[in-house]
This record gives C-alpha cells, structure tokens and sequence, in this order.
C-alpha cells in the first residue's frame, strides 16, 4: 500500500485538525478519563464536560463529519474509507466528544442499513442518525451467548403484524442512555443455530423491555442487563433477510472492530507517559534515562505503529471493495492487546503511583493508568475475545484447520 495520504486526503487532515483545535475548549484532552479502547464508557467527570460533549456533537453533525463515508443522499458526504479512518484517528488522538454517543449508530447500524435496510427503514433512522439525534446500543450478547453468538437464544415470534421478543441480553454498553437497540434475536427456534437468527431494532420504550445496571470495576454505571418479557415490535422492524441474521452480524462486528478502535488515543496516551518519564525521577535519575524504562516503551511505540499500519490497510482495502475480514481481526486484536500491553508497562514505570485513584492528589496522568490497568481487560473481550480473533486470522487468512 502507499504509506502517504493523497492531497484530498491530506487536505481533509489538515481541515479537521485546525477545527478540533479551534472548536474544543483549551485543555479538553485532559477532560476525558478514558484509556484507549476503554469499554467503561466513562469519559467525563464534571457534568459541564457532558454539555460540551453533546454541543460538540451538533457541531459535527452540522459539517456531514458524523457520516462523512455515506453517500450524499445519505445525510453524508460521500468521502472514501480511509478519509473516514482519517475522521476516527483524529477525533481520538485529540479525545474529541463523539465515539460513546455517534460510533454504534453511525459506525454499525447506519452502513448496515445501507446494505441490507428497506428504503422504509432508510428513511426512517438515517436522517436521524446522520444528524446524531438518536443512538444504539448492540444488543448481542446473552448469559450463554458471548463468543458463541449463534447460541443467542432471545426470541422474536410472530403474531399478526408484530414480533413478540422475550429474552435476555447482557454487557449492554450504555442501553441505559441509548434510544434503540440494533439486536441479535431467534426468529426460528427449530432452526440450526446458525441459520435461525435475525436482526431486529427495538425501541427502549418498548412496554415489556426493563434494563437493570451492572456496575462495572471501575464503580461506573457503563454496562446492563436487558430483560424483554413479551414485548412487542413491528414485523417491520426486522432489518435484512430473515433468519440470515448470523451472516449478517459477520459483517456488523467487521465494523465494530474498526469503529471502536479509536487508534489515535493510544498516540495521545503514550505522549502523556513519555512526558512523565522524561520530568520524573527514580534513585536521582530520569525515568527516561533507566534502560529497562526505554526498552518497555520502545516495544509499546513499535506496536502502535503496527496499530497504525493496520488500521490504515483496512481503510484502504475498503476503499478497493475488498473484504477486511482478516485484517479487521488483526486490528482488533493487535490495539486490544495493545490497551492491555501498555496499562502493564504505564503500571510498571509508575510502580506504587500507578495504584493510585482519582481521589489521591498525588495520582499522576490523572488516575487513568490505574483505571486502564483494571479496565483494559474487557477490551480483549468485547466484539470477540483475541482467541476468537485468532482462529478467524487462522482458518479464513492463514487457511489452517480447525482443531
């Protein structure tokens, strides 16, 4: 591939580098309390943050940038793939307001409605997400259907012109502040498992539908239970072929692995610790200057470039109509384990710092190597656990067996 953007491409990097400088509030990277690829969902402390937040959202949206890879009839504006990953590694290296509230709608559902929606459908929530006035939540997993998603065992059954769902989903990111679910359900109970799934949206309001907080290790309100006891939706709302609801999630988790990365967040983060490293001293003498220290955060640079250069390759492989099945696995599992890699190392540099909570004044990097070393973990397990990611690189890319 070419390691160098075209000059429309560069152009558009330039373009919203110069507006999230301009537009977001001095210091606002220092706002936000996530470490890279954080599934706590977390981000805020002040409440006047969140105010910014969602004006910031409205700005995004005016300019078409929530959308930018649809086409125009779309609500979008009809960039390629790799201006869209430009959009998303910007918006990360700088922390901006927009992955917890615009990603699962504009970054999943909206192209999946693209691709297997009815015009009905289109019309209806791609406006609306275009313009970032309703969000998701991915209504996957179940307590016996994790890794396994063809195992999901949440029905929708027919009657008349409804579908009757009763089931239960679980790590419900954020269903608590979402308006729609994009769900995974049972729609032929008799059916091979991996041939009787469909995928429906269902409103929150939806009589019948009762959430329950899950209180994440962190002490944060991020993730639910959802409990849907007979609760009705519209035959309409089943989005896709029915039944072929599997092969279909195939392609949405494509999706979630390259939305959710939010590569240029591990830039930024590993910035703030090679700051601290080099004004920091340990026994008299610089942290930067300890061999150990420079061999652990070069091994942590090398392997964001790997982040890098495969986040990239999918954006470009995209753009040629190629299916990044492989390479999407790849990504995720490389910045998954990346998010991991570098809370160890940040936890190691800092030693007793790093234990340290938001509420110690002497916390350095404001608490979030703490909060990254107990949250990181979950990153290897949402949208499919690096074993997983693993076996699909080894039967689909390396065409080994299965064992």
């Amino acid at each position: 591939m070419d390691f160098k953007f075209t000059d429309k491409e560069q152009a558009f990097h330039d373009e919203l580098t110069d507006f999230l400088i301009a537009e977001l509030p001095a210091g606002w990277a220092d706002h936000p309390v996530q470490w890279p690829h954080d599934y706590a969902h977390s981000p805020y402390r002040d409440p006047k943050d969140m105010e910014v937040h969602e004006s910031f959202i409205k700005k995004i949206a005016e300019k078409g940038w929530l959308t930018i890879s649809w086409p125009k009839e779309y609500g979008g504006q009809g960039f390629n793939n790799m201006q869209q990953a430009i959009f998303d590694e910007r918006m990360s290296y700088y922390r901006a307001p927009a992955g917890s509230s615009g990603s699962v709608g504009a970054g999943i559902v909206g192209p999946m409605l693209l691709r297997i929606g009815t015009k009905e459908q289109q019309a209806e929530f791609i406006p609306r997400i275009a313009r970032g006035e309703i969000t998701f939540w991915l209504g996957y997993s179940e307590p016996n259907a994790g890794s396994d998603l063809g195992a999901v065992r949440t029905t929708a059954i027919e009657d008349g012109d409804d579908l009757v769902l009763n089931g239960q989903k679980c790590w419900s990111s954020l269903a608590h502040k979402a308006d729609y679910s994009w769900m995974i359900v049972r729609t032929d109970p008799d059916a091979r498992k991996h041939q009787g799934c469909s995928f429906v949206i269902v409103d929150n309001k939806t009589p019948g539908v009762e959430m329950q907080p899950v209180i994440n290790i962190l002490g944060d309100h991020s993730f639910n239970e959802v409990f849907m006891t007979d609760a009705r939706i519209p035959k309409n709302n089943l989005v896709g072929e029915k039944n072929k609801g599997f092969y279909h999630l195939m392609q949405a988790l494509d999706f979630e692995r390259i939305t959710l990365v939010g590569i240029g967040g591990f830039k930024r983060m590993f910035e703030e610790i090679i700051d601290y490293v080099k004004t920091n001293k340990r026994n008299g003498k610089l942290l930067s200057e300890i061999p150990s220290v420079r061999y652990k955060l070069a091994e942590i640079a090398t392997n964001i470039e790997i982040g890098y250069m495969l986040f990239w390759r999918t954006a470009e492989m995209l753009d040629r109509g190629e299916d990044p099945n492989v390479e999407s696995s790849s990504l995720k599992v490389a910045t998954t384990e990346l998010a991991r890699d570098m809370a160890e190392v940040a936890m190691e540099i800092l030693g007793p710092y790093g234990q340290l909570t938001e509420s110690s004044e002497w916390s350095p990097i404001r608490a979030l190597v703490s909060r990254g070393f107990l949250e990181s973990i979950s990153a290897t397990i949402g949208a499919g656990t690096s074993e997983i990611m693993r076996n699909i690189i080894a039967q689909r890319g390396l065409g080994l067996p299965r064992v």
